[in-house]
């Protein structure tokens, strides 16, 4: 259940479904029962059920209704006028025998669970009058709060708050996740969220053809790269780490190790001459050459040995980290830009995006390339792209960056997005904050570099890297520090891998 919907999609889903003749209240009636389940399971003395005029009220009816017939004191406060609900959760509320009070915050009082049915997913208005009013007076109560499909308030496809939300300790939500489960703050806003199968087939996936997904291994394991026994170092893919100088060094060394340990044959360090000395004595399974400069670099990535290469980590900001990431970007390995290399783009974008192009007419079979901006660097990078931004939303400004640069894009953060120019993108979800550490960036981007020297599918390989770093800081926990990711990697990985057979 990894593909993510947004509201429209989710409306599609249930439009298909009732079209194939499964009614539309039997739907509710199920999405009813797993919300009494969860508010139920709470062991509450009295239940306020706030219901909205749509189908989330219709919901919220039906799971009053079976609450009651549990022997649970229960009670819908309704926000807007009965006479304005319709269809399926007008039945629904027919069904309703128990009281039906208009919402008021002082009915609230003494509620052991509220559950929030007010609005689902497909809220895009800010909310303001008697519903903001209620919402407010929700989180006010000491009650535990379970909210149907999404907290009130949260835009499902944004996870934008709109104007203000439910903070919720449970939510129920149907069929699939939204985006807004996942991208903050929506997700602060959640809780535990159960996702239930209330009928909708999951063939109809294949008519809605989501593009976002939550990042898991089921979205890239099928093509991670396992060595077979005849497998040797070369064969395993060689990445080079472009290094800063001599007092900015320590940032290569932990990319470089980040690729090693994510499996990487070989990994090189292309290194200014001052710091040479530093980078071969700090390094026993890392090679270090000499490199100065982007026309020694070009020469360095003439020999067709190396698959892969990382420039930005500690590589100062400014000319020199710009023209080595062109230099790069013009031949046809696979590329990470991270960090400084980002910067040095500051502004302008459509010169990396014109060099990506000119790459792409020169050589037809290149590689992938990744960007791995934070969002600082991302607005440094691309403050156009943020304007044309609605909403503002971390996916949308995402997508956009990837659809104008023609790069895989991995916008990091506690919620990083990974989008791909097709329009594909997955939500990764796994990020301790413990990873809130210095260094943390630049073994990503190594572990994403070592991924692609073995000839992984670039948006996969961008996906993978950034769940291993989440697994790994989660693994280790409080007082992780970034040199601690690739020692945890092996770990992680032997898990992984557990669950499939080795090639060969």
């Amino acid at each position: 259940m990894n593909e993510l919907l947004t509201s429209a999609e989710m409306a599609q889903a249930d439009r298909l479904t009732v079209a194939a003749g499964v009614p539309g209240i039997d739907l509710m009636e199920r999405a009813g029962q797993a919300i009494a389940d969860a508010a139920a399971n709470l062991m509450p003395t009295s239940v306020a059920v706030v219901a909205g005029t749509g189908n989330n009220g219709g919901d919220g009816f039906i799971a009053a209704r079976i609450l009651a017939e549990r022997g649970h004191r229960t009670k819908v406060l309704l926000v807007g006028d009965r006479d304005k609900i319709k269809g399926d959760a007008a039945a629904a509320a027919a069904r309703w025998a128990g009281p039906t009070e208009p919402a008021t915050p002082q009915r609230l009082a003494n509620a052991g669970v509220v559950v929030d049915a007010v609005f689902g997913s497909g809220l895009d208005r800010p909310l303001e009058g008697l519903t903001l009013e209620m919402i407010e007076a929700m989180n006010a109560q000491s009650a535990p709060i379970v909210a149907v499909d999404l907290p009130s308030g949260i835009n499902g496809t944004t996870g934008a708050v709109m104007g203000g939300a439910v903070m919720a300790a449970r939510t129920v939500t149907f069929f699939r996740r939204k985006p807004g489960h996942l991208l903050f703050p929506g997700r602060r806003h959640c809780g535990a969220v159960a996702i239930v199968d209330i009928g909708i087939p999951s063939a109809t996936l294949a008519q809605i053809r989501p593009q976002t997904y939550c990042n898991a291994p089921a979205l890239w394991s099928n093509c991670f790269p396992i060595p077979s026994i005849e497998s040797h170092k070369y064969s395993r893919g060689h990445a080079v780490v472009v290094s800063g100088p001599l007092s900015t060094t320590g940032a290569a060394r932990l990319a470089a190790r980040g690729a090693l340990r994510t499996g990487a044959g070989l990994v090189t360090i292309a290194s200014p001459r001052d710091a040479l000395a530093v980078n071969a004595a700090a390094n026993l399974a890392v090679m270090v050459r000499p490199v100065d400069g982007a026309a020694e670099l070009t020469a360095l990535l003439a020999d067709k040995r190396f698959n892969a290469v990382l420039i930005g980590p500690g590589g100062g900001v400014g000319p020199a980290t710009r023209e080595q990431a062109l230099a790069a970007i013009l031949g046809p390995r696979a590329v990470v830009l991270d960090a400084d290399a980002l910067t040095s783009f500051a502004g302008d974008v459509g010169a990396l995006s014109a060099a990506i192009r000119i790459r792409g007419s020169n050589h037809p079979d290149a590689r992938a390339i990744v960007l791995t901006p934070h969002e600082g660097e991302f607005s440094r990078l691309s403050s156009n792209i943020v304007e044309k931004s609605e909403g503002n939303s971390k996916l949308e400004r995402a997508r956009l960056l990837a659809t104008y640069s023609g790069a895989i894009v991995v916008l990091k953060g506690a919620d990083t997005v990974i989008a791909d120019p097709s329009g594909l993108a997955a939500i990764n979800d796994n990020a301790p904050a413990w990873l809130a550490t210095a260094g943390s960036g630049d073994v990503l981007a190594g572990m994403i570099a070592g991924l692609l020297a073995q000839n992984m599918d670039g948006f996969a390989a961008a996906a993978a890297a950034v769940w291993l770093h989440g697994a790994a800081a989660s693994a280790f926990g409080a007082g992780l520090i970034s040199e601690d990711l690739p020692e945890l990697l092996p770990g992680v990985l032997r898990h992984l891998l557990a669950q499939r057979a080795p090639p060969g």
